[in-house]
């Protein structure tokens, strides 16, 4: 009975897992794979490149200050160094280290070195949320590192696949896991519900694989394909064994998983430090149970939209439907109380033109159509002079229109007219 539930999970995990990775035909079996990976197997995958580059252009980085600490000079670094420091790091995930894994620690310390320092700052704010729902679930917490990787610490980023949020859930994988996705909200947008749904789908991976390495393979490509990449690795279940079978972009991700935690955690060693974000240090989180706007808040809190998505980022419309349910609102500390204070002037605050202005339209709309009778069209006639040996049936089936229709408008009582006799036709 295990063995079957244990089959049936996979199969919905698989099926509910939809993938951003290109499969590609599998590469020859090397003898230690984990050491003698060389940089020409190295495949960077499309996602990961895009999420750096959209990283650059985030609202959050404040790209006026530049760190004081950092420099263009990158000291040079030996592989026993490399080594070494991983070996040093607080983790249980392994920490192997291989020319891949080399290349990718180069990419954030040489290649991408602006990126690793917008990286660096915002995880002064989501790393402690990623680390409360990875502790509650008593989760590794280097995992926090795997949203450097999926999204570039980037709450919005949406993958050509349709995959969102700093997570990258699709919406079958969202909706399975409890998120809401809909009009107005998007939980894969939001950092803490989103989180909490991630842990669960990580612990879910441990419980059929036992290995980290796999559930981070899993958790990029799906179950099924680490599954396939397993048997045809003759059951061994070990990434690095199953690593030419796996997906073009997958074999890459445990690789860039490990020089992500890495370059976060030796960044002073390659001169780099955090740059200033535009997220508040100190936030409050209140529930919102009336539909508010965010201009609403933004106009009666002097506090600007840009702000409040960047704190909310699930409400794509900038509209909280507190109306329906209760949602969370997040603000900087010291605008919480006056959220409080201040909420029926909020409520107010163009409400017509913000709020309500629509829904009364279609009220409005509906009573019309309803107690209103249709207005009359004014008839439109033309004159038809008759001639000699015409009567009124003929006239009638000329302009397709009906004798009685025809007497009506002229005013005949009988069927007599007479050549020059002008007649009213009715125009269609």
């Amino acid at each position: 009975m295990k063995k079957r539930i244990f089959i049936y999970l996979l199969f919905c995990l698989s099926l509910v897992y939809q993938v951003h990775a290109q499969s590609s035909g599998a590469k020859p079996v090397v003898t230690d794979i984990a050491t003698e990976l060389t940089s020409d197997s190295l495949i960077v995958p499309a996602e990961f490149s895009g999420s750096l580059d959209l990283l650059l252009h985030s609202w959050a980085v404040d790209k006026d200050n530049v760190s004081e600490c950092s420099s263009n000079s990158n000291p040079s670094t030996s592989d026993e160094q490399y080594k070494a420091r991983l070996m040093k790091l607080p983790h249980v995930i392994e920490m192997p280290f291989n020319q891949e894994v080399k290349s990718f620690i180069e990419i954030y310390t040489q290649k991408n070195r602006k990126g690793l320092e917008y990286m660096l700052g915002l995880s002064r704010y989501y790393f402690p949320i990623f680390e409360e729902a990875l502790e509650k679930e008593q989760l590794p917490l280097e995992l926090k590192y795997l949203p450097i990787i999926e999204s570039a610490l980037n709450p919005v980023a949406v993958s050509r696949s349709g995959a969102t949020g700093l997570w990258q859930f699709m919406i079958g994988t969202a909706k399975m896991y409890g998120l809401e996705v809909n009009t107005l909200v998007d939980e894969r947008m939001d950092p803490r519900t989103s989180s909490k749904a991630a842990v669960k789908y990580l612990k879910e991976l441990y419980s059929i694989y036992s290995d980290w390495h796999l559930v981070i393979a899993a958790y990029n490509c799906g179950p099924a394909s680490v599954n396939k990449a397993i048997h045809r690795a003759g059951g061994k279940q070990d990434f690095w064994a199953i690593y030419p079978f796996l997906p073009a972009q997958t074999r890459a991700y445990v690789p860039i998983f490990i020089a992500a935690n890495y370059a976060l955690n030796y960044a002073n060693e390659h001169n780099l430090c955090p740059v200033k974000t535009k997220i508040p240090t100190l936030t409050d989180t209140l529930m919102v149970n009336s539909r508010m706007h965010f201009e609403q808040i933004s106009a009666v809190l002097n506090l600007s939209v840009e702000e409040l998505r960047l704190l909310n980022p699930q409400y794509r419309r900038n509209i909280i439907p507190g109306d329906i349910q209760p949602y969370p609102l997040c603000l900087p500390q010291k605008y919480s109380g006056m959220l409080i204070e201040k909420k029926d002037e909020i409520l107010a605050f163009r409400a017509d033109e913000l709020i309500n202005n629509r829904r009364a339209e279609i009220i409005t709309s509906e009573k019309e159509t309803e107690i209103k009778a249709p207005v009359k069209r004014k008839e439109q006639f033309t004159y038809y002079k008759v001639k000699k040996g015409q009567t009124l049936g003929g006239i009638a089936e000329k302009f397709d229109i009906s004798v009685s229709n025809l007497r009506k408008w002229n005013g005949i009582s009988g069927s007599k007219i007479k050549p020059g006799q002008r007649l009213k036709i009715r125009q269609s």
